[in-house]
């Protein structure tokens, strides 16, 4: 009997530049009517745990499914990691995060924090949409350093004008922040460590200036990364790396999407259109984990997918 897909209960988080475009655009029930920045759709960390909502696993956590179920729903050859490797989130994103940087993997324990390296996709891109990624050309440390003393750091990062459907990878290392009008699925390492250099001078949720990590951000930014460009796909690849692989599925009527590997899971991420097992359908904005041995999945109208793997 072959496995059936896995779907998981969002984790919702309350961000200051969130807004309600998961609950316009895919219909969730967000649990009041605060600004929701994330939708954390797949992740095992210590204080945050999808849970599973379908299949013969329901109620199990991602990590007793990791530690407890390994080989039989993500399959062989796995990293031999405490926690499954990948988090995956949606973002909705109404005002600018804040500029920032996620540790690399040589200076991450010196930190204090965990690196993390991750790849965006635009899902949703409005005119006014803008991410910052990397230094303008030729700024150096010393000129940064004094935009931050002066509040001019925005005058010194790269913009870019994205457009829906295009993606971009974030190593450990790069500067970035996403500005107002995006609507991102991000696939990243299983981290949670940012440090932010610059926060728009703009006051939190509660009221107070959000911490800044000056000192940690100088030490992780790499500095000869200048105005890097939205990423072109090899094939239906749109970012691959040691962490992860992604890949972007266009789809017709009536063709299939198996796991690439019949020994290993994946998961689906669907951006348009609609995907059908014998177990129910899938539509945008709906997430799900393929596990090893599954049936494959129908697209009953023309779709575009996310297909998400570990590396070989």
């Amino acid at each position: 009997m072959s496995q059936t897909p896995l779907t998981f209960q969002p984790l919702y988080k309350t961000r200051v530049w969130g807004g309600r475009v998961l609950e316009s655009r895919y219909g969730r029930a967000l649990p009041d009517d605060q600004p929701y920045g994330e939708s954390w759709e797949l992740v095992d960390r210590e204080d945050d745990q999808s849970v599973v909502t379908s299949n013969n696993y329901e109620g199990k956590t991602l990590h007793e499914l990791w530690t407890q179920h390994r080989a039989e729903v993500f399959g062989d050859n796995l990293p031999d990691s405490e926690r499954f490797p990948i988090l995956i989130k949606i973002l909705d994103c109404q005002d600018d995060l804040s500029i920032q940087v996620h540790p690399p993997a040589e200076l991450a324990p010196s930190l204090n924090g965990e690196p993390k390296t991750e790849m965006w996709y635009l899902a949703g891109a409005e005119e006014r949409a803008s991410l910052y990624i990397g230094l303008k050309d030729g700024v150096t440390r010393e000129q940064f350093e004094t935009s931050i003393k002066d509040g001019t750091v925005a005058d010194f990062v790269h913009r870019i004008a994205p457009k829906e459907g295009e993606s971009i990878f974030i190593p450990s290392g790069r500067l970035h922040a996403i500005g107002g009008g995006n609507l991102i699925f991000e696939i990243q390492q299983n981290s949670d460590t940012t440090y932010r250099v610059f926060d728009w001078n703009r006051l939190g949720l509660d009221g107070e200036p959000r911490e800044l990590h000056i000192d940690e951000s100088l030490a992780s930014i790499d500095f000869d990364d200048f105005e890097p460009a939205m990423d072109t796909p090899v094939g239906n690849t749109l970012a691959t790396c040691e962490y992860f692989q992604t890949d972007e599925l266009k789809v017709s009527a009536g063709e299939e999407i198996a796991n690439p590997k019949a020994d290993s899971f994946s998961v689906l991420a669907v951006v348009s259109g609609k995907l059908t097992s014998a177990e129910g359908s899938y539509q945008a904005g709906d997430f799900l984990l393929l596990p090893k041995g599954a049936a494959p999945l129908t697209a009953s109208e023309d779709s575009v997918v996310l297909q998400v793997t570990l590396p070989a």
